[in-house]
């Protein structure tokens, strides 16, 4: 009987010290600051529309939707880079996936489908050979209220003035969005 009773008593500081440890182990998990790390938000970029009404001669439409997807791709990456933002990826029928290409209810409904709870999305015209305006939105779907809607201007019709306006536009974004 004290042999079995020794043993229960042996095994039961073995769960003790395995809990301890176990204890320990999650408490170095958590962020140095007590504080549990947040999850990031998800954002959609949604692709952006695209008007020329520039009145030039040669035709740059190629170019120009190039250049217009590669400005939602670099706000997508730049968004996605500081770590509290998700980027998810609006699905629709018919490429590309703009405000404009579907209807309102549509739109919202295939960023919710996506998971995002921010969703950006807007325009870019040419006003002429040097003047570009781009008409940015960021909505919040859980809060249903538009959070931002600002019109930027910028020079050039090249690769480098559509990068340098997408990490402007990025920043404002990131100014505006809420933390996680």
């Amino acid at each position: 009987m004290m042999q079995a009773i020794t043993s229960w008593c042996v095994s039961r500081r073995h769960d003790v010290a395995l809990a301890a440890l176990l204890c320990a182990l999650a408490a170095l998990s958590f962020p140095s600051d007590g504080s549990l790390a947040a999850a990031p938000i998800a954002v959609a970029v949604a692709d952006f529309d695209y008007f020329d009404t520039s009145g030039e001669v040669v035709d740059q439409s190629a170019e120009h939707r190039a250049r217009v997807a590669s400005f939602a791709n670099l706000l997508r990456d730049n968004l996605a880079a500081q770590g509290d933002y998700r980027v998810v990826t609006i699905e629709c029928r018919d490429h590309p996936c703009t405000a404009t290409s579907m209807s309102q209810d549509v739109f919202v409904a295939a960023a919710r489908k996506a998971g995002a709870r921010l969703v950006v999305y807007g325009g870019i015209r040419k006003m002429s050979t040097l003047i570009q305006w781009g008409e940015i939105q960021l909505l919040d779907l859980e809060a249903e209220k538009l959070l931002l809607q600002r019109t930027v201007t910028f020079r050039g019709d090249n690769d480098a003035a559509y990068r340098h306006a997408a990490n402007f536009v990025g920043d404002q974004l990131k100014e505006t969005m809420p933390k996680p």
